[in-house]
């Protein structure tokens, strides 16, 4: 089959790999859609911890937000399975810790993560084997390019459901990348009035097309009570300005993550009485995510901006992007489409 290999950072090649094989607790899933998000990048770039950390290491095969059709199993799995159109947790823990035991397998010190750690191939090929525990069935109603949305709108769906947003609640989200915009989506699905700040005149601009009148860059957010605010950027500052612009009693949401550390006053946090959260993972609200995408309750797929195929995966982690995408923030690869079929 044909696979994405990242071999060094920056250095990449699609290669022929061997097709992956149903070992007992497991499955074969035929890839249909893929991700790229900024973990990726940073795998490409080499500035992920993990890698200094010693829980990833080239060659590498990336890939973790996902769909697909379940083609084989393995011993212990049941056949009906074969056939099932299904998305993956990334999060895949021991199993045995009190972690995994109290319900909290995404932070299992021990776990491996499709496509980022522990040596876990990625979906970033034609095929990719999976424990069956880690399976979501998907509904005829969310398609491919849904199913892999689902893993990064679990994410936003939890800093959502920590806001604790009330209808007529004014929250704020800083950074309008992919998982920011659907932050505020499900923040909007929750009847919360919502905010945007960004950087750049485009990525507003792709706010407002989504509905979201009140966009802001950092100089120009008004002096208003924000009842919660999320930070979904990578920028070390905001953090602090998070907590600067949050209400008294407020909640403080944070799931983006900046490449150096991020500081504030405690006793800032303290003297307001506000609750601050931290989000790792989606892996506690996949099944929930899954059911919204399906009522229609949030629709992401206005964020896809274009699918490619594997043979373009390394120009756009190189920060290409495709002459034929649209505004939207987030890049698909179909492992189907070959180059010369153009993309989609």
């Amino acid at each position: 089959m044909r696979a994405f290999e990242l071999t060094a950072p920056g250095e990449f090649a699609v290669r022929e790999a061997p097709e992956p094989v149903a070992v007992p607790g497991e499955v074969v899933v035929a890839v249909e859609r893929v991700g790229l998000c900024g973990t990726d990048v940073e795998f490409f770039t080499g500035a992920m911890a993990y890698l200094h950390e010693g829980h990833s290491s080239y060659p590498m095969r990336l890939g973790h937000e996902w769909s697909g059709r379940v083609t084989a199993v393995g011993d212990g799995v049941d056949a009906d399975w074969i056939g099932r159109r299904v998305m993956g947790d990334t999060m895949l823990g021991c199993g045995t810790c009190r972690r995994c035991r109290r319900g909290h397998q995404h932070v299992c010190e021990r776990r491996q993560e499709v496509g980022i750690r522990g040596g876990r191939d990625g979906a970033l090929a034609e095929r990719l084997a999976v424990p069956v525990s880690s399976l979501h069935a998907l509904p005829d109603s969310v398609d491919a390019a849904l199913g892999a949305l689902v893993e990064p709108g679990a994410n936003a769906m939890r800093a959502a459901r920590a806001a604790a947003p009330r209808p007529g609640d004014r929250t704020l989200v800083l950074g309008p990348g992919t998982i920011g915009l659907l932050v505020a989506m499900f923040l909007r699905a929750a009847g919360a009035e919502v905010h945007l700040m960004g950087i750049t005149d485009a990525s507003l601009a792709f706010a407002r097309e989504l509905g979201f009148e009140h966009t802001w860059t950092e100089d120009a957010v008004p002096d208003l009570p924000f009842d919660a605010v999320v930070d979904a950027s990578n920028a070390a500052h905001l953090p602090a300005l998070a907590l600067e612009s949050v209400e008294p009693a407020g909640r403080l949401v944070y799931i983006g993550l900046a490449g150096e550390p991020s500081r504030f006053d405690t006793r800032t946090l303290v003297l307001k009485d506000v609750t601050a959260v931290g989000i790792l993972s989606g892996s506690p609200g996949l099944a929930a995510t899954i059911r919204a995408y399906a009522d229609g309750l949030v629709d992401p797929r206005p964020l896809v901006a274009t699918t490619v195929g594997l043979d373009e995966v390394g120009d756009v982690l190189a920060g290409k992007r495709p002459d034929r995408a649209g505004p939207g923030p987030k890049i698909h690869v179909d492992p189907r489409v070959d180059r010369a079929d153009g993309g989609r």
